[in-house]
């Protein structure tokens, strides 16, 4: 799993599928502007493969088979064991293509006509905090119960979609 999500393309293939609605290979092509066809073909594959996404329905248009894929939300995470036996270089490399897919994803959001961060109350705070184990702990909890609500949100008509990325690690003594 951690291999299948570890690539920039399929991560974010991951994150437009969120939503609980089943899309087509183009309908994801379209949220993904800036990357080729063939490459979002490829990546939909892996994942399928992989388990991470699911065929919903087959049907035919124009004389071909269309699919709808819908995300598997039980397969599209790192479960703690598997977080707990990174090694240094694998967190080098998650946080790699996170940082990679969120420039992506922002650059293409920028990209569109319509964009208007101020209107769109875009952000990239940063804020470095000193905080006790305690505090810390109380933190992250504040911030699932915020957050973790949410993530189960269908796609509506009145929804936008929106990408969240909390960062946290401890900055390096001096």
């Amino acid at each position: 799993m951690l291999e299948l999500l570890a690539h920039p393309v399929r991560l974010r293939i991951v994150h437009a599928m969120r939503g609980d609605r089943p899309l087509t290979t183009s309908e994801l092509c379209a949220r993904l502007p800036d990357v080729s066809k063939a490459t979002v073909y490829r990546h939909i594959d892996h994942l399928a493969t992989g388990g991470i996404l699911e065929v919903a329905e087959e049907r035919r248009v124009r004389g071909a088979v269309e699919r709808l894929y819908r995300l598997r939300y039980d397969r599209a995470a790192i479960d703690p064991d598997t977080f707990q036996a990174l090694t240094p270089d694998d967190h080098r490399h998650g946080f790699s293509v996170a940082m990679t897919v969120l420039l992506a994803a922002f650059n293409a959001y920028l990209d569109q006509d319509k964009a208007d961060p101020p209107a769109d109350m875009v952000g990239y705070r940063q804020h470095a905090l000193w905080l006790s184990p305690d505090e810390l702990i109380e933190l992250i909890g504040e911030l699932r119960a915020a957050i973790a609500p949410r993530l189960d949100n269908p796609a509506t008509p009145e929804r936008g979609h929106y990408l969240l990325s909390p960062i946290l690690f401890p900055l390096a003594e001096g």
